[in-house]
C-alpha cells in the first residue's frame, strides 16, 4: 500500500482532509470531514442498507485524522450513495451541558441527504443511545451529476417589480381536486405541473416553507409537523415532497422545479430556519448538534448548562455568534444558492442571528453583517422576519443594509384602518408610503418593507374579514395556541354565513386589503390561496394540519372565482411595473413609483382638505407619474357608511377627465377594468360606498 494508506476491516484509508466539510466524491474514493473539537475519539459508521443495524466502522483516534476541532478521512473505494453517520467515541471529562454517548448514531451536519429506515422512531431518537434500528442517516451526494442545462439562469427580478408568493410545497397541489395524479400530489413535481397558474396569477417569486429535512412527526401526539418549522439539516432537502424517493429523488427534483420556475420567469426564495433545530430542549431527541458539541451549537443557560436558552419558542436557540455556527450557516446558504440555485431567503425569527452566545442581543452582530456582506451572495435577496420569540423586536433595525424586512406593522395597521379603528389615519398613510417613520434612514429605499396582509402564521384573507376570535380547537391544545391578537372583525357573524350582505363585505375588504398591499410602497408578499379565498375555518395556527384546510382549493366557488380575477389583474398592473412599455398608458402600473418620486397631494371628501383627526376613517391622494404621463386619484374609505366625495381638477388640464380604474364597492366587471376594458368618464361629484376604495387615472403633461 501507498504511504499513509491503512487497513482497517475491509476498508483502506487515508488521512483525508477538512477543506471540504462533509462528505465529498473525490478521485478513488470519499472524504469525510466533520467538526467536533470535544472528541478525542471519533467513529465513522458505514452502512449497506438504510436498515441495516450492523454497520461497517471506521475508528479514529490517531491524531493523522484530526487537524485541531476537525476529524478527517478519505475512505479508498467507496462512492456516492453511500450510507454513513458518525458516534463521538470518547471525550475528556464531561462538563456540564454536555450530551454525550459512545453508542449514539450521529447525522452529518453537512449531509445533503437525510434517509430514515422503515422502522424510524422519533420517541426512541430522544435517548441519548438508540438502536440502529431506528436511527436516520446521512447518505453520500455527489452535486455535479446533475444537468442544468445551457438555458438555465436566474430571473433576477428587482423587488421594485417583485410580487411574492407564499407557498407550501405540499398544500399547493396535495388536494384532491388539483387534477393532479396521485403520486405528484404535494410534491416538487406538482408544482411543475401547475406553473402555468403561477404565471397566469402574475406573481415573479415563491416563497417556500421550509425545504430543510426536519421530522414529520415533531408535534403534538397524534399530530403532525405540517409546515416544517423544525429542522433537522441545513442541507438536506426534505424527502417527503419528492414523488421519487431515491437516493437523487428528493434532490433531483427539487431542481428540476427550480429550473422549470427560472423558465417560468419566476424566482425562488426559501423560508430557511437557522435559528433552532428539531433537537428541541433537554427532553428532546439527540439527533446531530446536541452530541456533537452541544455548548457551541445552542446557546445554553450559563447558569445552569443543562437547560437551554428559548428565544423561539421551539425548545432550544442555535448560538448563531459562535464563529463555527456562522460558517456552518453562510455554507448552508452558498449550498443553497450555488449547487440547489435558490434567489432568495426569508430568514424565519432572524432576531436569534443578532443574539450572543449568553442570547443578549448585539448592536454589530457577526452572523447577520457576515450575510449581509457576503460577496458570493450579492446578488441574493434577503429578508428578515426581525423578530423572535423572545421579545427581541428590530422592525427598522436589522443590522446590514441588504437586508429586506417583514413589516408586521404593516399588516396591523392595514387591518386595523380597514376595520375602522379610531386613531389609524396617520399610521395607515405612513404604512402605504413604505413607513418612512420606520425606515428613517432607508428614504431613498422604499423596497425595505415587504409589505403583508397575510402569511401563513394566522388567519387566512378570508377568515380575517370572517372571524372575531382564533378557533384553533382541531389541533388538540385547547385553542390556547396561536396568536390572540389577530385584528380582525367578522362583520356581524362569527365564521361562514349565508347572508348575502355580510358575503359582500367581507369580499369587498378581501379586495381592499389586495389593492392596498399592490399599491403601497414596498415589496408585495401575498398568502396562498388569498387570491381564491382559502379559509382555514378560523384555525390562525395550522403548522399541525396536514389535511385540506391548508391545501388550496382547486375549484372555488363564486365569490372566489371573482377574488380571483380581481387580483390577477391588479397583479397584471403591478408586476409590468419598471417595464417599459410602447403606449403612454392607460393603467396605474407605476403609481407606487409615483408615489415614491413625486409629492403627494392629499384630499378628503372635499379636496385639499384632508381629515387628520383622532376619528377620521378616509383619506385620499393625488400624484403624478412622469413616466406614464399619467395623474392618479385614490380615494380610500374605510368608513361603514358611504361618502359624497367632490373629486378635485385634473391638476394642469382644465379640460381632462379622470377615468375610474377601480371601485371595489361596485359589482364586477365594474369593481375593476383590465388593460384592454374602456375605462369609465367621471365628473367631479362621486359618492363612494362604504368600505371601499377608488382608483382613478387622467393623462397628464409632461412637467
Amino acid at each position: 500500500m501507498g504511504a499513509g494508506v491503512f487497513m482497517t476491516g475491509k476498508y483502506k484509508i487515508s488521512r483525508g482532509h477538512s477543506r471540504i466539510l462533509g462528505s465529498t466524491v473525490e478521485q478513488g474514493g470519499v472524504n469525510f470531514a466533520i467538526w467536533c473539537p470535544p472528541a478525542t475519539e471519533m467513529e465513522l459508521l458505514l452502512f449497506k442498507d438504510v436498515d441495516d443495524a450492523n454497520p461497517d466502522s471506521i475508528i479514529l483516534k490517531s491524531a493523522e485524522y484530526k487537524s485541531h476541532y476537525y476529524w478527517h478521512v478519505f475512505v479508498h473505494g467507496v462512492t456516492d450513495r453511500q450510507l454513513y453517520g458518525w458516534r463521538v467515541k470518547k471525550v475528556p471529562d464531561s462538563k456540564p451541558g454536555t450530551v454525550f454517548d459512545p453508542l449514539k448514531v450521529l447525522l452529518d451536519p453537512y449531509a445533503r441527504r437525510i434517509v430514515f429506515p422503515q422502522n424510524y422512531n422519533r420517541t426512541l431518537s430522544r435517548y441519548v443511545g438508540s438502536n440502529l434500528h431506528f436511527c436516520a442517516k446521512s447518505a453520500v451526494i455527489d452535486m455535479s451529476l446533475y444537468n442544468w442545462g445551457r438555458e438555465e439562469k436566474r430571473p433576477l427580478h428587482p423587488m421594485k417589480s417583485s410580487i411574492i408568493y407564499e407557498m407550501h410545497v405540499a398544500g399547493f397541489t396535495r388536494n384532491p381536486n388539483s387534477g393532479l395524479p396521485d403520486n405528484i400530489r404535494g410534491t416538487y413535481a406538482g408544482i411543475i405541473s401547475k406553473i402555468d397558474y403561477l404565471k397566469s396569477l402574475g406573481i415573479t417569486a415563491v416563497e417556500l416553507l421550509p425545504v430543510f429535512q426536519f421530522d414529520s412527526l415533531d408535534a403534538q401526539p397524534g399530530k403532525c409537523n405540517y409546515w416544517g418549522y423544525s429542522p433537522m439539516s441545513f442541507f438536506a432537502v426534505h424527502g417527503d415532497y419528492a414523488s421519487r424517493n431515491d437516493i437523487y429523488g428528493p434532490i433531483d427534483e427539487f431542481r428540476d422545479m427550480v429550473k422549470a420556475l427560472h423558465k417560468a420567469g419566476i424566482e425562488v426564495f426559501l423560508d430557511v430556519v437557522y435559528n433552532h433545530t428539531s433537537e428541541g430542549d433537554a427532553s428532546g431527541p439527540v439527533y446531530s448538534y446536541k452530541g456533537l458539541d452541544n455548548s457551541s451549537y445552542y446557546i445554553l443557560d450559563p447558569d445552569n448548562p443543562e437547560a437551554y436558552r428559548n428565544y423561539t419558542g421551539c425548545g432550544n436557540t442555535v448560538n448563531a455568534s459562535n464563529p463555527m455556527v456562522k460558517q456552518l450557516i453562510k455554507d448552508s446558504l452558498h449550498f443553497w444558492t450555488e449547487d440547489m440555485h435558490v434567489d432568495g431567503f426569508r430568514f424565519d425569527l432572524a432576531c436569534v442571528l443578532s443574539r450572543d452566545s449568553t442570547g443578549q442581543p448585539l448592536s454589530d452582530p457577526p452572523t447577520t453583517l457576515a450575510i449581509d456582506c457576503d460577496n458570493r451572495l450579492s446578488d441574493v435577496k434577503l429578508i428578515a422576519e426581525p423578530w423572535d420569540a423572545g421579545g427581541l423586536y428590530q422592525v427598522g433595525a436589522m443590522a446590514g443594509s441588504r437586508w429586506r424586512e417583514w413589516n408586521g406593522q404593516f399588516r396591523d395597521d392595514l387591518r386595523c384602518f380597514l376595520r375602522g379603528d379610531n386613531g389609524m389615519i396617520s399610521r395607515f398613510v405612513n404604512r402605504i408610503l413604505g413607513s418612512p417613520d420606520i425606515y428613517k434612514e432607508k428614504y431613498d429605499d422604499p423596497q425595505k418593507s415587504v409589505n403583508f396582509i397575510t402569511c401563513h402564521d394566522g388567519f387566512t384573507l378570508w377568515d380575517l374579514v370572517s372571524y372575531n376570535e382564533k378557533h384553533n380547537e382541531a389541533n388538540g391544545e385547547g385553542n390556547r395556541d396561536g396568536n390572540d391578537y389577530n385584528f380582525s372583525y367578522n362583520y356581524g357573524v362569527e365564521g361562514e354565513t349565508a347572508d348575502p350582505r355580510i358575503r359582500a363585505v367581507r369580499l369587498r375588504q378581501a379586495k381592499n386589503f389586495m389593492l392596498l398591499n399592490l399599491m403601497s410602497m414596498g415589496t408585495p408578499m401575498i398568502l396562498m390561496g388569498d387570491e381564491v379565498l382559502r379559509t382555514q375555518h378560523g384555525n390562525n395556527n395550522a403548522y399541525c394540519q396536514d389535511t385540506e384546510m391548508s391545501y388550496l382549493n382547486w375549484l372555488p366557488g363564486k365569490d372566489a372565482e371573482e377574488m380571483l380575477r380581481f387580483t390577477k389583474v391588479l397583479l397584471s398592473y403591478r408586476c409590468r411595473r419598471g417595464r417599459k412599455r410602447r403606449d403612454s398608458g392607460r393603467d396605474f402600473e407605476s403609481l407606487q413609483e409615483a408615489i415614491a418620486n413625486n409629492s403627494i397631494t392629499w384630499h378628503g371628501v372635499e379636496p385639499f382638505k384632508p381629515d387628520w383627526s383622532h376619528t377620521s376613517h378616509s383619506i385620499g391622494l393625488t400624484v403624478y407619474s412622469e413616466t406614464r404621463g399619467l395623474w392618479y386619484y385614490v380615494f380610500i374609505n374605510a368608513y361603514w357608511e358611504g361618502l359624497h366625495i367632490k373629486i378635485p381638477s385634473v391638476p394642469h388640464g382644465e379640460k381632462q377627465k379622470w377615468f375610474r380604474v377601480i371601485d371595489t364597492y361596485l359589482s364586477p366587471p365594474d369593481d375593476i377594468y383590465s388593460e384592454k376594458d374602456e375605462y369609465f368618464p367621471i365628473g367631479h361629484n362621486y359618492y363612494l360606498g362604504s368600505r371601499s376604495i377608488l382608483v382613478l387615472v387622467a393623462p397628464g403633461r409632461q412637467r
